[in-house]
């Protein structure tokens, strides 16, 4: 299954969570950057607010493509320790790259939003969105971070996920949606025909779209 790109991936996930269309507790969030992309179709179709969820994936030195953690906004975090001892990564390194992702994502939080304060979630059906999951890293420190918010309800709603990360994932929400699970998974953008990277200048212009156009969301 091959998506056209993450805006197409989010009318197809829209179609697949249209029960919570129009609700007044619902909130989709997209875990920036390309998550928001997603997300915002889903929000659009779904005519509920829409948020993002601040990550950034931590990197072995040297290697970008091994990842061996992720943190987001707030006290979200997870590390992978096999691929820290594997690469060797020193405790040192592990917490000036921690010290710098958190950085980065506090700047990204000011661009992202402005002067808008952020969505409450508590006693909310919240519902993650990514546009897509590779090791789960990311996802995983976002549940564990929105959990600690006592949503409601918590949804992950993904265009694709491969197992074994999906399997450990679904465990951990109310509800996993899916619309993919390759068996020869290799990284999410080979399941795009197009697949930019999304600059921060567009992740904040669909947050400042997403608040003239859509639903506001309701204090509990």
């Amino acid at each position: 299954m091959i998506f056209t790109n993450r805006q197409e991936a989010g009318r197809q996930l829209a179609a697949a969570l249209r029960k919570y269309a129009n609700s007044e507790d619902v909130v989709v969030l997209g875990i920036s950057p390309g998550g928001v992309s997603v997300a915002f179709e889903i929000a659009k179709a779904l005519q509920v607010p829409l948020d993002t969820f601040l990550s950034r994936k931590l990197r072995a030195p040297g290697e970008e493509e091994l990842v061996f953690g992720a943190i987001v906004a707030g006290d979200g975090y997870v590390l992978n320790e096999a691929i820290i001892e594997e690469a060797r990564i020193s405790a040192d390194q592990v917490e000036q790259m921690t010290r710098a992702a958190k950085a980065k994502l506090e700047e990204r939080t000011k661009l992202y939003r402005g002067t808008r304060p952020p969505l409450c979630f508590e006693a909310k059906t919240v519902i993650l969105i990514d546009d897509g999951i590779g090791t789960g890293g990311c996802m995983h420190a976002a549940i564990h971070a929105m959990q600690k918010m006592k949503p409601k309800k918590l949804i992950v709603a993904v265009p694709l996920a491969p197992y074994p990360p999906r399997d450990r994932l679904q465990r951990k929400v109310d509800e996993f949606i899916v619309l993919y699970s390759p068996q020869d998974f290799h990284r999410v953008g080979q399941y795009y025909r197009q697949f930019p990277q999304v600059s921060d200048e567009e992740v904040a212009d669909l947050l400042g779209k997403a608040e003239r156009t859509l639903v506001p969301a309701t204090v509990p």
